[in-house]
């Protein structure tokens, strides 16, 4: 199977739907004569042309605007956040129009729409533009939201997302662009909803997602040289969430570690948290722990940063701690 990275099967995703559906279009800012601010879009405006790759000035609203009236109107657009900090300037036309307008029509109007661009921290990039939204979104009825891990899933789900009837939130990482991965050349899609165990293990289960699934990977992989086996879930999908997967692997561990790149009030953790001792309080032998970004703006300098992200230590530390082992 070829390797190929991140954005390259973003684009792969966008253009297998384009060639195959003539209502589907890009619009973001720098999507077309740039090739995209990551690249994720290079030569996508050779193939079809400036009514289907459109340049938008620097005005999230009005595009976010532009594409749900498209989508309500038989297209099927795919909006291009240079990041999802960004997003906020649209959040009115993603939460009060897009997530809403199937409900207030009773069932008239679909909006078949696509935001996507990365989220979270990306380096020293400080406060303003570090800030992962996933259970912001997640918390919208109507919406569904999508953080995949790695090359692979990013194109099953991206295809799914484009050929959803419903608004689909895709959250990628500018970490994991040029994060390669094997991806087949066939055909495939990935359902929306369904997790993955990325690890087998039998003594602690870790749930995450998105870029941080790369910690919790790296985290199980020095637990297993001590002799823990860690079972990692990746949940890929956080509305809807896999809650069965999730509580099975608990079911069989009897323990969970959630690992969440998310300030910690309300989080997609806190949720599960919930779920998981709601469903299958008699299987746990601790406490669920919690490994979220530390509840402040994040920083600029790099030890700040360190100190306020998940991180292997951090996740390693909270694995010992409900496996009773001695630090």
């Amino acid at each position: 199977m070829r390797t190929i990275e991140f954005r390259e099967a973003l684009r792969e995703a966008m253009s297998e739907e384009m060639r195959i559906d003539k209502n589907i279009f890009l619009m973001g800012e720098e999507v077309a004569e740039y090739n995209g601010a990551y690249k994720v879009s290079k030569g996508m405006l050779a193939e079809f042309g400036e009514k289907r790759v459109i340049d938008t000035p620097i005005a999230e609203l009005g595009f976010a605007g532009i594409g749900v009236g498209a989508a309500c109107n038989g297209l099927r657009p795919i909006i291009e956040f240079m990041t999802f900090n960004f997003s906020l300037v649209a959040i009115d036309q993603i939460i009060n129009s897009a997530a809403k307008i199937y409900s207030m029509s009773g069932g008239q109007y679909n909006c078949p729409i696509v935001f996507r661009g990365p989220t979270a921290s990306a380096g020293m990039l400080s406060s303003q533009h570090s800030q992962a939204f996933e259970n912001w979104f997640a918390n919208c009825p109507g919406l569904k939201v999508i953080v995949p891990s790695n090359p692979y899933d990013a194109k099953g789900l991206l295809k799914s997302a484009i050929r959803d009837n419903d608004p689909v939130i895709f959250m990628e990482s500018e970490q994991m662009y040029g994060d390669k991965g094997e991806v087949p050349e066939e055909e495939y899609i990935i359902p929306i909803g369904v997790a993955d165990i990325k690890k087998q293990g039998s003594d602690v289960t870790i749930v995450s997602f998105g870029k941080i699934l790369k910690v919790a990977m790296a985290a199980a992989k020095e637990l297993e040289a001590e002799g823990i086996n860690a079972e990692v879930v990746d949940l890929r999908t956080v509305r809807p969430i896999d809650y069965e997967t999730v509580i099975n692997s608990v079911k069989k561990t009897n323990r969970l570690v959630i690992v969440e790149e998310a300030w910690p009030l309300a989080s997609i953790s806190s949720e599960i948290a919930f779920k998981v001792q709601k469903d299958a309080f008699d299987y746990l032998d601790s406490p669920i722990l919690r490994i979220t970004t530390a509840d402040t703006p994040l920083p600029y300098a790099p030890t700040l940063i360190e100190a306020s992200l998940p991180n292997v230590t951090k996740v390693i530390k909270a694995v010992k701690e409900v496996m009773y082992v001695s630090k």
